[in-house]
């Protein structure tokens, strides 16, 4: 039987014990003091301060089962404020589920624990997302919002109604991307997003007064959201407040004034709370203060049968989704190999002299009514990017049963919105921009790498080839960049077909971001035969093969350069091998004897990219010949860039004459 597919346990014939909800804030006070001073490191304050908060919403409202943590139709509650990760991971021992153990918690903080400093992913252990990095929960919290709106759409009430839940601090909104994604959030509509809003009036530097004076519920309501104000500390206001969030048409922010530190003697309400253990004075105080007499970890036993017992009024809901079927929304690829074909024999027998961006557009043409997964958009470069075809169907306030959505210019809003999707589950979101502004979205993409998430980032405009924008546009280091990121798949196609294998593999890469680079120019067809093997899959392969056994030259190219390594080697002579590199990460996962065939030989090296050598050493060493960029670029036509960069085939002739002598 499946984590899905498991009952919960049994209710007791003995009724429930009655909520003692300052007992139970209590413990949730007290584990947190107590790990973070075993650790000698960590947050108490917050997780101190919104006890009383998250006590009212996981007794009373959050749907949520720890005996099958993956329930498709739960709700989702995201720590945006990930400092404060005891409050969550007290929350799911507490609660009882399995793997968040009573020694994960006196673990916190140290070497493969559960218990890491900000939470990380781990659905069985009830942890949605990835946070820590301020700004970044709040924001995958409107993705899960509008995934599950998505899917209510397609699917129905009986199988997708459930609410986004966000705790959030005054630093996630002063982050610029929480502005980002909460102002679409609210043109959207979504309003089954529900932020609690941790007003403590306190930052590590001190007061938040010394950096932030704005009117928060103002900006919330100018952005369309559902604002309310309430003491934090007092149960009934608290209940009633997110009882009128769940009721409105509208996403909603209960801005909850709480103290840091509750209950600390001489630490409450101060920064001396947030970032550092209280100490042992300052936590018998607390203990004192609180009414908690209990010793470090120690939750006696009606309480915790207090809190074990407050999932049981989620069973007539989870009985209900596995009468439904037990519904959980599947990603079908099974068209996706025939699509690719298809693709790929067109652009070879038609050999069309197009951008790469444009043959993407050409493939999603095919893919997005394919798979339904596929939920496209763009930061407000649609026509560009070449992101909506003729099967997309913008979503909006009014409908949700859409996929294509116009983000705006928030591309690192955008790019936290599709990892909510994608952690979600049911999607596959990809979306467009340049290339030039992956650095805006760059904190999210990481974010995607760390937490192994699917979404796919179609970046165009991919190099100097932009032309006439000039260098504020002109990608010159963005592909070293993002090549360094960690379980990212960096995809540079150099035609049609190149471009059908990287949209296949960046697809099925389940656990991993994708960047597809792609060019405005237009290029040439260079594969004219289409090989039913996924040549991009390897990485680097051989689009043309030398005469003899072994090479004189190896020239090795991405993207747009490939057509000039082709270029070149028409001229050199039959000795030169060249290599299309469509990604490297790939190349490098490759087996020791299939890299060898392509390194390890004595032929002279060249590497041409329009963007700068970093990431190109390993394939040709430091000693062989780069055509690239080592500056930034100019306000040109791309022809006369190329020419006034030296990115052509004659560098790469003389390179090559250089090392022959």
């Amino acid at each position: 039987m499946s984590p899905s597919q498991t009952a919960m346990p049994a209710q007791s014939e003995t009724p429930a014990p009655a909520l003692d909800f300052k007992q139970m804030s209590n413990a949730i006070r007290a584990l947190s003091m107590d790990a973070v001073q075993k650790a000698n490191s960590g947050h108490p304050g917050m997780p101190m301060g919104m006890a009383d908060v998250a006590t009212v919403l996981y007794s009373k409202f959050l749907k949520f089962n720890p005996a099958a943590p993956d329930w498709a139709d739960r709700d989702r509650f995201i720590l945006s404020a990930g400092h404060g990760s005891m409050l969550l991971y007290a929350l799911n021992y507490l609660t009882g589920y399995d793997k968040m153990t009573l020694e994960e918690i006196k673990n916190f903080r140290q070497l493969h624990a559960k218990t890491a400093g900000h939470p990380e992913v781990d659905v069985p252990l009830g942890i949605e997302t990835t946070t820590g990095p301020l700004g970044q929960g709040i924001s995958t919290a409107v993705g899960f919002a509008l995934a599950e709106r998505i899917l209510n759409a397609r699917h129905g009430n009986d199988k997708v109604n459930h609410f986004t839940y966000v705790i959030a601090s005054d630093g996630d909104l002063m982050e610029g991307i929480s502005h980002e994604a909460c102002s679409l959030a609210g043109h959207l509509g979504l309003s089954k997003l529900i932020v609690l809003y941790d007003q403590n009036g306190i930052t590590i530097d001190g007061s938040t007064d010394l950096s932030y004076t704005e009117n928060v519920p103002t900006r919330f309501k100018a952005y369309g959201w559902n604002v309310q104000t309430i003491d934090g500390h007092n149960f009934e206001d608290i209940e009633a407040a997110i009882d009128a969030a769940a009721h409105s048409d509208a996403p909603s922010l209960i801005c909850c004034r709480t103290k840091i530190g509750f209950g600390a003697p001489t630490k409450e309400g101060k920064a001396s709370s947030h970032g550092a253990p209280l100490g042992d004075d300052e936590i018998a105080g607390a203990r004192e203060n609180l009414g908690w007499d209990h010793p470090p970890f120690e939750v006696p036993e009606d309480v915790l049968s207090m809190w074990r017992s407050v999932s049981e009024r989620n069973q007539p809901a989870y009985s209900k989704w596995q009468s439904n079927g037990s519904f959980a929304p599947e990603i079908d690829l099974s068209k996706l190999e025939e699509i690719t074909a298809e693709l790929k024999k067109s652009f070879a027998e038609e050999q069309p002299k197009k951008a790469t961006r444009q043959t993407s557009g050409a493939c999603l043409e095919k893919l997005v009514p394919g798979i339904d997964a596929l939920i496209g958009g763009s930061a407000d470069l649609t026509g560009s990017n070449n992101t909506k075809v003729e099967a997309s169907t913008s979503i909006d306030s009014k409908n949700y049963n859409g996929n294509y959505i116009n983000y705006g210019v928030r591309e690192h809003g955008m790019a936290a919105i599709m990892n909510g999707m994608a952690l979600h589950g049911g999607l596959i979101p990809y979306s467009g921009t340049f290339l030039q502004f992956a650095d805006y979205a760059r904190p999210a993409i990481r974010l995607a790498a760390l937490m192994k998430q699917r979404v796919i980032h179609v970046m165009t405009h991919d190099s100097i080839g932009l032309g006439e924008d000039g260098p504020t546009h002109q990608p010159i280091e963005h592909l070293a960049a993002l090549r360094a990121i960690p379980n990212t798949y960096v995809f540079r196609p150099c035609d049609g077909v190149e471009t059908a294998e990287c949209w296949q593999l960046a697809i099925q890469k389940e656990n991993a971001p994708s960047i597809l680079a792609l060019t405005r120019q237009g290029l040439p067809t260079l594969r004219e035969d289409p090989d039913p093997v996924n040549k991009s899959s390897l990485g680097a392969y051989i689009l043309e093969e030398c005469a003899g056994d072994e090479p004189e030259v190896t020239l090795f190219a991405s993207g747009s350069e490939v057509q000039i390594a082709m270029e070149a080697a028409e001229e050199l002579g039959d000795g030169v091998r060249v290599v299309s590199v469509p990604c490297m990460e790939l190349f490098w996962e490759q087996d020791g004897a299939y890299i060898e065939s392509l390194l390890c030989n004595k032929s002279i090296k060249v590497a041409i990219e329009a963007g700068i050598r970093q990431p190109w050493d390993a394939f040709i060493s430091g000693h062989s010949a780069f055509i690239g960029m080592s500056t930034f670029g100019e306000s040109a036509p791309a022809g006369d860039l190329y020419k006034h960069f030296g990115i052509t085939k004659e560098a790469v002739i003389d390179a090559v004459n250089k090392k022959r002598k």
